[in-house]
C-alpha cells in the first residue's frame, strides 16, 4: 500500500488532481481524516436509487460543491490549519452516508470490508492451542486466486497444508489465460484480497500480467510457494472411512504417480479451467494451426494471416481488436450476440489525479475501494429480477429490465450507427442479464467496422481442410481460434473422488452438480469446494469477495473439528437439498433462468448451475459461522 505523503503542491495542481476524484469517497475519507463531520452534509448524499451511476448521481453543483469543500480542506491540510476535531461518530456516520439507508441492513457486512487492511476476517485461533497434538494435514488442489487464499488462512492458523499445482507458476487462470487483451471485468481495486490491498494499479481494468504478478507477489510474501508441489496433477481422491483421512493420489513432474495423505481436502480448481470445443464435425481435418483462446500459442504469427474466430464471448471480445490491426483478414463467427455495458475507463490509466489524491489523502484507497463494493453488494440485481406480472418473452423479465435493454440498445445504435447490418447482428434476442455481459469502450464495434473483418451469423456446418463453412459458403482460412469457453459445469474433473461408503461424486451429480453453500456434498466429508456449484457472481461484486467468505467458513469447520475433537464433518443431504431448492427456485425467478438463451451458466440439463442469485450480504451471513447442526460428526 501506498505511504500518505506530504503535501507540499499548489492550488492549481490540487484543483487538477480533483477533477479526476470519485466525489463520495473522498469526502468520506477527509471527513474520518480530520474529523470534520460538515464534509458529510445531507445534501450531498449519494444517491441509492440507481448505486452504479457516476459520482454517486451528484449534479454538476453538487460536484462542485464537494471539490470546493474537499481543495478548502486539503489547502488547510497543507498548511497546517485544520480547525478542532469537532465530535461525530466517526466511521459509522460516513458509511451511513455513504451507503444511505442500507447501511444499517449491511452494516456488519460493510464494517468488516472497511476494516479489511486490518484483517478482521482472520482466524482468531491457532492449531496450536486448540490440538496441539493432533495430526491434521490439509491438500489444497490448484494454486490460482482461492487456493492462494485457502492456504494464507491455514498459515495463520497453524494448520500444515500442501498445496497441488498442474502448472508451474501459482496464477491460476491469470496464469493459463494470456491472450492478446486478456484482461479482468471487475474494477482493478476491488479486485483483490481485501486484506493485501493493491492502491498503485496502473489500469481501471487490469491486465493478465499485473493480475499475475499481483498473485504472485502474494504467495511470495506470505512464503506459500515452499508448500506447492508445482507440476503435479490430482489424479483421484479416496476417503477412507475406518480413518476419516483422505488418500490424494497425483502424476508427479516427471510421470510417476504418488500418494498424498490429508485430513482435509479443499478443492480450488475452479469453473473456468478447462476449455470448450464446439461440437463441428471436421476439426481435425483443418490443415492449418488452431488452439484456443485459453491456450494461446505465441509461437504462431498472425501478422496478414487469414484467420477465423469461432465465438464472440468475453475472449474473443477481448482480443479481436487487439489480432484486428495486424491480421491480413478476419472472420468472425457468431451464435449469440452479447450485450455490451458502456465502461469507457475499460482500458484507461488510473488518472494522474486519482493517483495523486491515493497518495496524498489519508485513507481515501480504502474508502474508495469501500464505495466501490457498497455499490456491488446489490449491483445490477434488481434489473435481473423476473416480475410475474410482466408479459414473458425474450425481450425483458420486468419494467427495469426492459428499460436497461433500451438503454443498452440505444447504445449499441450509437456504436453500429450508418451500419446497419452490423446493428441488426449486434442487438441480442435475449434479456439484458441472461448471458454475461460485456465491458465496452467502443474497441469491439470498431473492429468489426474494420474493412479486413467480417462477421457471420449463419450456423457453421462444418471444419474443412481450408477453413470454416456454413451452409452458404465456405471460408478459407489460415489459423483457427477458438473463442469457446470453458467446461464450466464439469466440476472438478477429470479427476475421480470417492467418499464414504465408496460414494463416487461424479456418479452422484451426473453432470448435475451441487454443493451446500457450494462446499459440502452429503458422503464426503472433509471435502470443500472453493468456487463450487452457484458460486458464480453475475452483476454484482468481484468473485475474489466470495473466495474470501468461502475461506472463512472452511477454517470456521476445521476450528470446530480440532477444538471439539472430532474427526470429520459431512454435510447433511436435508440440509444440502433444501438449500439446493431454495437456489433453484431463486434462479427461476433470474433473467438468466427464465431465458431460453444457451449460455455456460446452466449445464446440460438446463439447470442453472453456476450462478448465486441473491446478494453478497446473504452469501457474507450464511458464512460467518459453520453450524454444526447442519452436519453429520464423524
Amino acid at each position: 500500500m501506498t505511504t500518505t505523503e506530504p503535501i507540499i503542491d499548489g492550488e492549481d495542481a490540487i484543483r487538477r488532481a480533483l477533477l479526476d476524484a470519485e466525489l463520495p469517497p473522498l469526502l468520506a475519507a477527509l471527513a474520518i481524516a480530520t474529523g470534520d463531520p460538515a464534509l458529510l452534509p445531507d445534501h450531498l448524499r449519494p444517491s441509492t436509487v440507481n448505486r452504479l451511476v457516476p459520482q454517486g448521481g451528484y449534479s454538476v453543483a453538487q460536484q462542485e460543491e464537494a471539490r470546493s469543500l474537499a481543495l478548502a480542506t486539503l489547502i488547510a491540510m497543507r498548511d497546517g490549519r485544520l480547525p478542532a476535531r469537532r465530535a461525530s461518530n466517526g466511521v459509522l456516520d460516513t458509511v451511513r452516508f455513504l451507503a444511505g439507508a442500507d447501511a444499517d441492513r449491511y452494516l456488519p457486512l460493510l464494517m468488516d470490508e472497511l476494516a479489511a487492511p486490518d484483517d478482521p476476517a482472520a482466524p482468531g485461533w491457532r492449531k496450536d492451542d486448540l490440538a496441539p497434538e493432533r495430526p491434521f494435514h490439509v491438500v489444497i488442489i490448484g494454486a490460482g486466486m482461492s487456493g492462494l487464499l485457502a492456504a494464507y488462512r491455514l498459515g495463520q492458523a497453524g494448520v500444515p497444508y500442501t498445496i497441488v499445482e498442474k502448472n508451474g507458476d501459482v496464477g491460476g487462470t491469470w496464469l493459463e489465460n494470456s491472450y492478446p487483451g486478456c484482461r479482468v471485468d471487475v474494477s482493478s481495486h476491488l479486485y483483490n484480497y481485501s486484506f493485501f490491498e493493491h492502491d498503485g494499479w496502473p489500469l481501471y481494468f487490469s491486465t493478465q500480467n499485473v493480475l499475475l504478478d499481483y498473485f504472485r507477489q502474494f504467495a511470495d510474501r506470505s512464503g506459500i510457494p515452499e508448500h506447492i508441489r508445482f507440476g503435479t496433477e490430482v489424479l483421484a481422491a479416496e476417503f477412507d472411512d475406518g480413518t476419516c483421512t483422505w488418500t490424494i493420489r497425483v502424476r508427479t513432474p516427471d510421470g510417476d504417480t504418488e500418494l498424498l495423505g490429508a485430513q482435509a481436502v479443499i478443492s480450488a480448481v475452479g469453473q473456468l479451467n478447462r476449455p470448450s470445443y464446439p461440437r463441428i464435425g471436421g476439426r481435425d481435418d483443418f490443415t492449418g494451426p488452431s488452439f484456443h483462446s485459453a491456450r494461446w500459442d505465441h509461437g504462431i504469427d498472425l501478422t496478414g494471416k487469414r484467420v477465423a474466430v469461432i465465438g464472440t464471448g468475453a475472449s474473443a471480445f477481448q482480443f479481436v481488436p487487439e489480432i484486428a490491426r495486424t491480421v491480413g483478414s478476419m472472420v468472425i463467427f457468431q451464435r449469440t450476440a452479447p450485450w455490451l455495458g458502456p465502461t469507457p475507463e475499460y482500458h484507461a490509466p488510473v488518472s494522474d489525479g486519482l493517483r495523486w489524491l491515493f497518495r496524498h489523502v489519508p485513507g481515501y484507497a480504502q474508502w474508495y475501494r469501500f464505495w466501490l463494493f457498497s455499490s456491488s453488494v446489490e449491483g445490477g440485481l434488481p434489473t435481473v429480477y423476473v416480475d410475474p406480472a410482466w408479459p414473458r418473452s425474450e425481450r425483458s423479465v420486468s419494467a427495469p429490465n426492459d428499460e436497461r435493454r433500451a438503454l443498452l440498445t440505444s447504445y449499441l445504435e450509437h456504436l453500429f450507427a450508418g451500419h446497419p447490418d452490423l446493428l441488426r447482428a449486434a442487438i441480442p434476442d435475449y434479456p439484458p442479464g441472461a448471458k454475461r455481459m460485456l465491458r465496452d469502450n467502443g474497441v469491439w464495434a470498431a473492429a468489426l467496422k474494420q474493412d479486413n473483418v467480417e462477421l457471420v451469423t449463419d450456423p457453421i456446418s462444418r471444419i474443412t481442410e481450408r477453413g470454416v463453412a456454413t451452409a452458404e459458403r465456405e471460408y478459407e482460412a489460415d489459423v483457427i481460434v477458438y473463442a469457446t469457453g470453458f467446461t464450466a459445469s464439469d466440476f472438478l474433473v477429470p479427476m475421480t473422488v470417492t467418499g464414504r461408503d465408496g460414494a463416487d461424486l461424479h456418479k452422484r451429480w451426473t453432470g448435475d452438480a451441487r454443493a451446500y453453500l457450494g462446499m459440502t456434498v452429503p458422503g464426503f466429508p472433509n471435502l470443500f469446494l472453493m468456487y463450487g456449484p452457484n458460486t458464480n457472481i453475475v452483476v454484482n461484486g468481484s468473485i475474489i469477495f466470495f473466495s474470501e467468505c468461502e475461506a472463512h467458513y472452511i477454517l470456521e469447520c476445521l476450528r470446530s473439528l480440532l477444538h471439539d475433537g472430532h474427526r470429520a464433518l459431512e454435510c447433511r443431504e436435508d440440509v444440502h437439498d433444501a438449500y439446493n431448492e431454495m437456489i433453484d427456485a431463486a434462479n427461476r425467478q433470474r433473467a438468466w433462468g427464465v431465458s431460453t438463451v444457451n449460455s455456460w451458466y446452466k449445464n446440460a440439463l438446463g439447470r442453472v448451475a453456476q450462478n448465486w442469485p441473491f446478494t453478497l450480504m446473504e452469501y457474507w451471513e450464511r458464512t460467518r459461522t459453520a453450524d454444526l447442526d447442519d452436519y453429520h460428526l464423524l
